[in-house]
């Protein structure tokens, strides 16, 4: 049975690695959650390493600097890595193709442009990446919703259909289906995917829960000074199908919010979920996380 947390500090020493998703558990979209960063700060007080892992379908540089702007302080974390340096690979390399037709906001640009380490070198090697008009394209890179504050996935229906019937795979740079800003709920790249997967088409994902990301994420906790080699890893997401889902994957203990996405199916208290509501919540989503808290603090 899952266990309810009130604090981190309850089983932090256990662990000497967390994976720690960001929307939703670290920050609202607009600004940090101060507890949680004093909670980030203390594991690494106490000797812990902190990976921030996240959808988000920029590169690390572009995450830190979003980071930087909403007053998340450098202090709470060590290194980071996001579904768009897991993806890039994969781009580069034509898992579909190198005429590419992209889906999302001009401000994910940067996810074709700011290559990591391996993909710059695999890029090397390989055919130029091309952005074309859907018309002209061998595959789709979708890293969101141009406009997620008007636009659904039905907005993106007529595209999708036309991929299918072009025989085009999906890259999905970001596997989230939702978040949350502030008090708003907008639509993901997943969302877009999982709408061409319904449909017949072939969609591919890099991000939590899938497994490019976690082996990413092992390498670079390899590279960071002073942890054993197998070292406890405590994964902490506010998505039951992503985070919870992918730690479960990997085989890694994992911290459920609550108060996050789902906060509304375990009671009017965010910050302390009902566990009666709670446990036959997670029955249905038939996972069963470690730990359970409302907020991370």
């Amino acid at each position: 049975m899952t266990q309810i947390l009130a604090a981190l500090s309850q089983v932090a020493a256990g662990y000497d690695v967390l994976y720690c998703d960001l929307w939703g558990c670290l920050h609202d979209g607009r600004q940090p959650f101060p507890q949680a960063v004093a909670a980030l700060r203390a594991f690494r007080a106490g000797g812990g390493k902190v990976l921030l892992l996240t959808n988000s379908p920029r590169p690390k540089p572009s995450v830190l600097n979003q980071l930087i702007g909403i007053g998340v302080p450098a202090d709470c974390y060590d290194d980071l890595v996001s579904s768009g340096d897991a993806a890039q690979y994969a781009l580069v390399t034509g898992a579909v193709g190198h005429r590419v037709h992209h889906v999302g906001p001009d401000r994910d640009k940067v996810f074709f442009t700011e290559l990591s380490d391996d993909a710059r070198k695999a890029a090397a090697t390989e055919p130029p990446l091309a952005l074309v008009p859907l018309d002209q394209a061998e595959g789709l890179v979708v890293t969101g919703l141009v406009d997620d504050m008007t636009e659904t996935p039905d907005d993106y229906r007529a595209t999708l259909l036309y991929a299918k019937a072009k025989g085009m795979k999906l890259l999905c740079a970001n596997p989230d289906v939702v978040v949350d800003l502030g008090d708003r709920r907008l639509y993901c790249a997943g969302a877009i995917a999982q709408a061409y997967d319904a449909m017949g088409g072939q969609s591919l994902y890099f991000g939590k829960p899938h497994p490019p990301i976690y082996d990413l994420a092992r390498r670079r906790i390899s590279a960071l000074p002073g942890l054993l080699s197998d070292p406890r890893i405590l994964a902490i997401g506010d998505g039951i199908a992503t985070d919870i889902q992918g730690a479960g994957g990997e085989g890694l203990d994992a911290i459920f919010v609550t108060g996050g996405i789902a906060a509304a199916s375990f009671g009017p208290d965010a910050d302390n979920p009902d566990p009666q509501l709670l446990q036959e919540w997670l029955q249905d989503q038939q996972l069963d996380p470690t730990y359970a808290i409302g907020k991370l603090r």
